[in-house]
């Protein structure tokens, strides 16, 4: 039997719409994020989903809240699912980042998988949580449609690993909208199919083009 996972990020913050460093701190949904997670929510209306898995922060209990409502369910806080902790950088802006921590921004953005700021953590450290919570939920939802809402770097540090992919690249290679719908069918707990990917059509007829805010290989900036 397949089990199909609705997983979602976020709807937007403040905080993202500022192209600041938000893992570890609280911010709640911008209107403008309540509108996509409720856009959201209308296109999942009738997709019969059994339970609704999130990371404890408030942007993602909110999001989970508003998908979880149609179907009347109660959202599943993990922790494994919160963001990935940047540790001094949090809250400040990427640009005034790269100024303060010149040194540590460069290590970074050619190893965020491996390295981590001060006071922060890896993306191997984020893999190390959420992937069982993934694993966990395909188990206890054999046969069933589940949704999991989380954040930017975990949804791509997750994809990156279920699909084979090398991790270091997660910034390069993949991106997450806000409020963006990813399907993920699973025949078990380790073989999965990606379905949709980063998908928005329900707040918008055509998504952004990538430009900027990935890494600066994309912004042409590196080799």
């Amino acid at each position: 039997m397949t089990t199909r996972v609705y997983l979602i990020r976020h709807g937007a913050t403040p905080h993202s719409a500022e192209d600041r460093f938000a893992g570890a701190i609280d911010v709640d949904l911008s209107d403008e994020g309540r509108q996509q997670a409720q856009a959201l929510a209308v296109r999942l209306a009738d997709d019969h989903i059994a339970a609704v898995y999130c990371s404890p922060m408030k942007r993602t209990t909110e999001t989970a809240a508003i998908v979880a409502r149609p179907h009347h369910l109660t959202p599943i806080p993990r922790d494994g699912l919160r963001e990935i902790n940047h540790g001094r950088w949090e809250s400040l802006r990427r640009r005034d980042v790269e100024t303060q921590f010149p040194e540590e921004y460069a290590a970074w953005e050619e190893d965020p998988y491996i390295f981590m700021p001060t006071g922060g953590e890896s993306g191997l450290s984020v893999m190390a949580r959420a992937l069982p919570i993934v694993r966990e939920v395909v188990l206890n939802h054999v046969g069933e449609n589940v949704a999991i809402v989380s954040h930017k770097a975990t949804i791509r540090l997750i994809i990156s690993s279920l699909l084979g992919f090398d991790p270091r690249g997660y910034r390069d290679r993949l991106d997450q909208a806000p409020a963006c719908l990813n399907v993920l069918d699973f025949k078990d707990a380790v073989r999965a199919r990606l379905m949709l990917f980063n998908d928005v059509s329900h707040y918008v007829d055509q998504p952004d083009r990538s430009a900027g805010r990935l890494s600066k290989w994309w912004d042409g900036g590196g080799n």
